[in-house]
């Protein structure tokens, strides 16, 4: 089933990255404002818990006893993502170009590192293959996001084996070797809950979180039928976190919120019909997130810095609306018609290419 809900926080987890972003390009208050956006890095982890909850339940039961649906699995992931991906990196090596070319200026220290080129192309910029984000720099999510779409299959294997206790040991065994890492030094991050270039670990750590409340939700007998729980505690959660809360903590209230959610969602899905409107918008929260940055450096690095603002003709709270509301409409615009339709020709292509291997195998 389709959890609205779900899609509408992880909607607003992207929303809250790109004005971390856009808040940057600001003045000072901008930048205090920015700072004090860090206590809600967890809604990232978050984003990917969700990814993990929604991917476990759909193919816990069929990705290992269907032969190809891991093949089938991975085309279909890759075809989901990786074109605009692409796209956006296409970007990000033209502005490279231009800086290394002198034509433009960068203030970002290893932005442009050719080296690093080939990581974001293959995605395993965030396996610790590279020292700084590079080209698209939220890019690293998408490269720890294909990292646990590879390695789905121990989860799934784990939860037939062990059931939800294995996925349960899943989740601590990958927090204590994130853990032991990090102290070792083998992480070069204080704490694996802020890696972004090796990113992949945490990631599967918080997908593994995700795998193991989806599979609580699915077999839960609680006839749970409101939300409002759910939404009580994230709210509860996101005021916390903006007063200090972090770590540990904050991952099992976020952790808690997605299951009381799911769950009243599963036994009641009417109970988020007034999220329907939000809909078009929550299905372009992975959009949103992979172009903000290429408008973000036209329309605020260019447009802003160089022409609007020396003139004072407007403040940046006032013109970044215009940034915000560039994003929404590519976003749904590429999601519609760019992602959808180049996924659908990319799956058919790969089902027409596996055909004649699945009727030779059949004959064999």
């Amino acid at each position: 089933m389709y959890f609205r809900i779900l899609g509408f926080w992880r909607l607003l987890a992207a929303l809250l990255v790109m004005i971390f972003h856009y808040l940057v390009y600001g003045p000072a208050s901008g930048l205090d404002a920015a700072h004090r956006m860090r206590a809600l890095m967890p809604l990232l982890d978050m984003f990917m818990m969700i990814s993990g909850f929604l991917i476990m339940l759909r193919y816990a039961d069929r990705l290992l006893a269907e032969r190809g649906a891991y093949a089938r699995f991975i085309v279909r992931r890759l075809a989901r993502f990786y074109p605009l991906y692409f796209a956006t990196l296409a970007y990000f090596v033209i502005v490279g170009i231009a800086v290394h070319l002198g034509w433009i200026g960068s203030s970002a220290a290893g932005r442009y590192d050719w080296s690093a080129l080939p990581a974001n192309i293959l995605l395993v910029q965030g396996w610790g293959f590279t020292d700084a984000l590079t080209f698209n720099y939220v890019g690293w999510t998408l490269s720890a996001e294909w990292f646990c779409y590879l390695t789905l299959p121990a989860a799934v294997l784990i939860h037939r084996r062990f059931g939800t206790a294995g996925l349960a040991g899943l989740v601590l065994v990958s927090c204590a070797a994130l853990e032991t890492a990090t102290v070792a030094g083998v992480m070069p991050f204080d704490n694996w809950m802020v890696a972004d270039t090796w990113g992949a670990y945490r990631a599967f750590a918080d997908f593994a979180i995700g795998a193991l409340v989806a599979m609580l939700v699915r077999d839960s007998r609680w006839r749970l039928a409101s939300t409002c729980p759910g939404w009580l505690l994230f709210a509860m959660t996101l005021l916390l976190m903006w007063n200090g809360l972090g770590g540990y903590p904050a991952f099992a209230l976020l952790a808690a919120s997605i299951f009381l959610a799911a769950l009243a969602e599963r036994n009641n899905p009417d109970a988020t019909r007034l999220l329907k409107p939000f809909d078009q918008l929550a299905n372009a929260s992975f959009s949103i997130y992979l172009i903000h940055p290429v408008v973000a450096s036209l329309l605020l690095g260019i447009v802003w810095r160089r022409l609007v603002e020396p003139t004072g003709f407007i403040s940046f709270y006032a013109f970044w609306l215009a940034p915000l509301s560039v994003t929404l409409v590519l976003a749904v615009l590429s999601a519609r018609f760019f992602e959808t339709p180049v996924a659908k020709r990319l799956n058919d292509l790969f089902m027409a290419l596996a055909a004649p291997v699945r009727k030779f195998s059949r004959v064999t």
